[in-house]
């Protein structure tokens, strides 16, 4: 199946200064995309480009199979593009706001209130409909704004930095209607440089920094390949730590450990592992046939915020 999304070499520049310079790369229908990279790195740019409000310098992308530069026109009806601004349409009611958007799409009259109740019941604003906008808090109005995103029913969707601003529980809704939308089938280009809501939803993910893609694919992939040692975390009963640890230290591929007491008389014993998996279960066998009480054991893998700042190390802003 060809991507959704597929991007080459694509460049916009301001004069002397490349916002995006030369980038490529491309998400599969059904993805979750994340987008991220610290202010100023050329996500909005690129976002720009895609949903066709800006024209590269040179390069070219295609949404779906259609040109951004030769059929702009077939890209808006498949694409819903929620910015990083609301917008000026304060002094209309939720429902009228809705509707206006709809009528922008051509949907007919007598399907529009069907349509902006569906909506509305999507985004849990039922209750607001007769609001207005204006008077809606900052979480309500992102709701609101990805709903009118979706009015023409678009197969992908692009969000230009939709958590910010956001507080905690607005966040953790909001990333909980999008795995939804995801769910749907709907393909989703998300920009942000909020590292925990991108590792919470997203399968695949693109790095830019300085208007350059540092990496793209998918996450654990990209995870498991910076991840030159193992980090195991042993927890063990509390009076045979010194027990583990001296058998650990025999076993060649450990480099460091380190322990924490749990709280509850138990150890946790975190082991820098420079062996492969075949070694991981050696260790494992190790302990258990010196009869080590062993609690739990498990591989701590890199965090999204541990491969973003190892792939931009060194990059100068």
């Amino acid at each position: 199946m060809p991507p959704i999304i597929d991007v080459e070499n694509l460049t916009k520049r301001y004069g002397d200064r490349a916002a995006v310079d030369s980038i490529s790369f491309s998400i599969e229908p059904g993805s979750i995309f994340g987008f991220i990279g610290p202010n100023g790195a050329g996500k909005t740019t690129t976002i720009r480009i895609l949903t066709t409000l800006l024209r590269p310098t040179s390069g070219w992308a295609t949404v779906d199979g259609h040109s951004i530069t030769d059929e702009p026109y077939a890209i808006r009806r498949i694409v819903g593009y929620m910015p990083d601004f609301f917008g000026v349409y304060t002094d209309m009611t939720v429902w009228e706001y809705l509707d206006f958007f709809s009528a922008c799409y051509n949907i007919p009259a007598s399907q529009r209130p069907g349509l902006v109740k569906d909506l509305l019941a999507l985004v849990d604003l039922s209750h607001r409909r007769n609001d207005f906008v204006d008077a809606l808090s900052r979480g309500m109005k992102q709701r609101l704004c990805l709903a009118r995103a979706l009015v023409h029913d678009p197969k992908v969707l692009v969000l230009d930095e939709p958590a910010s601003g956001l507080d905690p529980r607005a966040r953790v809704e909001f990333r909980a209607l999008l795995a939804e939308l995801g769910n749907m089938g709907k393909t989703i280009f998300l920009s942000s440089h909020i590292l925990a809501d991108v590792a919470e939803i997203c399968t695949e993910i693109g790095i830019i920094e300085n208007g350059h893609i540092v990496t793209h694919g998918n996450i654990e992939a990209i995870k498991r390949h910076l991840q030159e040692e193992h980090h195991l975390c042993i927890r063990v009963l509390g009076d045979s730590v010194e027990q583990a640890k001296s058998i650990l230290a025999t076993i060649q591929g450990v480099q460091q450990m380190e322990t924490k007491a749990t709280g509850d008389g138990d150890w946790n014993i975190l082991v820098q592992f420079s062996g492969d998996k075949a070694a991981i279960s050696h260790l494992l066998k190790q302990l258990v046939l010196a009869d080590v009480p062993v609690l739990a054991f498990a591989e701590e893998s890199a965090s999204l915020e541990d491969v973003f700042m190892k792939l931009t190390e060194g990059i100068v802003s």
